[in-house]
């Protein structure tokens, strides 16, 4: 397993100020940010070019290449972090929070116990820089945190469950930000959030607990790549037609659907470059896109079954006017439209370590 080497370093901050280093390991880069209390001191995106990691079989086998590219970005840095947090990938099902990296977590994340993703990577990063610089390390509100109400584990057949798996850390994140916008306690606030990126997730949040949720990698709107809810009986003839692979099936849902099918590019701002330049497919495409994620609000918002705060939309696609200018029309009925764009994961890491460095906040056992 590899281990950060220990490095002297020393704090250039007030003797009052807590110092946390957050890392979020994504599908093609890994993003950095040192946080003096709340206030940002530097962030980076370290990018990895898509024929480097082709070179690894596996996700786990990138990781001792992203190590290396964050120790060296980390060379230009003297600060001792007072903690080290990270994201969390595909865990066990968990209720949202602050968790201290432990064995167990560690060994259900290499096991990839809910399904492979680079998130997984997040808690062992964590884990060696913690060992690096004798902090702890946490993570927060990871992928699998599950907060279901019994109604929705039910899927329509008895083999299958509804799981909970969303963009959970900006969906809490941006939930505690429209409290304080709205001046609304958490324990009362009702909303309907949607995290519009490379996946889109669509959640009622009641209590700040998300109380449903459609899974990102299996159904709910098609965003970049993925092609979220399809028909079931077509898909069924394309499994069993005997003309593509599993591989190429699997491939169809999650990294050629959507966008990318269509277009041929999962990115939205490549889209609306070609509305502008008079592609009416490309328009198309995209109108549909912002049709089904609102079609998903409304019904999100059925569950909570009175009325809501406000619908809150944020995420890397929250960013494009036009975009939203797309939703709003359809979901305003249900009550205030707030945008929140970008997705805010690393400051929301760090504030979940913050808490439980406070003591505003005990941390999770895992």
């Amino acid at each position: 397993m590899f281990v950060a080497p220990k490095r002297e370093v020393t704090k250039r901050y007030s003797v009052m100020s807590r110092f946390v280093l957050a890392i979020n390991p994504g599908s093609t880069s890994t993003k950095l940010a040192h946080y003096e209390d709340d206030r940002e001191v530097w962030r980076e995106e370290l990018r990895h070019r898509g024929e480097v990691l082709a070179r690894f079989p596996t996700v786990w086998d990138q990781f001792d290449f992203r190590m290396n590219e964050v120790l060296r970005r980390l060379e230009e840095t003297t600060e001792i972090p007072d903690a080290v947090v990270g994201i969390g990938g595909l865990l066990r099902p968990v209720s949202g929070g602050t968790y201290r990296v432990n064995e167990r977590m560690l060994k259900d994340a290499r096991d990839n116990i809910q399904g492979s993703h680079a998130s997984n990577l997040g808690c062992a990063m964590v884990d060696a820089l913690a060992r690096r610089y004798g902090c702890p390390g946490f993570i927060v509100d990871p992928v699998s945190v599950d907060e279901f109400e019994p109604l929705a584990r039910i899927a329509g057949h008895p083999l299958f469950e509804r799981k909970s798996l969303s963009h959970a850390l900006n969906i809490h994140a941006t939930v505690r930000i429209a409290c304080e916008d709205l001046n609304v306690r958490l324990e009362d606030s009702r909303f309907v959030v949607a995290h519009l990126g490379g996946g889109i997730s669509v959640a009622p949040v009641r209590g700040g607990k998300i109380i449903d949720v459609n899974d990102a990698a299996s159904g709910g709107p098609f965003s970049g790549d993925r092609s979220g809810y399809l028909p079931l009986q077509q898909l069924l003839d394309v499994c069993f037609g005997g003309v593509h692979s599993e591989t190429e099936v699997r491939s169809m849902i999650m990294g050629r659907g959507g966008l990318m099918g269509y277009l041929g590019t999962n990115s939205l701002a490549e889209a609306e470059k070609r509305i502008t330049a008079g592609d009416n497919h490309a328009r198309t495409v995209v109108e549909a896109m912002a049709y089904q994620i609102a079609k998903e609000i409304g019904a999100m918002a059925t569950v909570l079954s009175e009325t809501i705060h406000a619908v809150l939309l944020t995420g890397g696609m929250a960013t494009s006017t036009r975009f939203i200018d797309l939703i709003k029309p359809r979901v305003k009925f249900l009550g205030p439209v707030r945008i929140y764009p970008g997705e805010n994961e690393l400051r929301a890491l760090a504030q979940g370590a913050l808490r439980v460095l406070s003591g505003t906040e005990q941390e999770c056992v895992y």
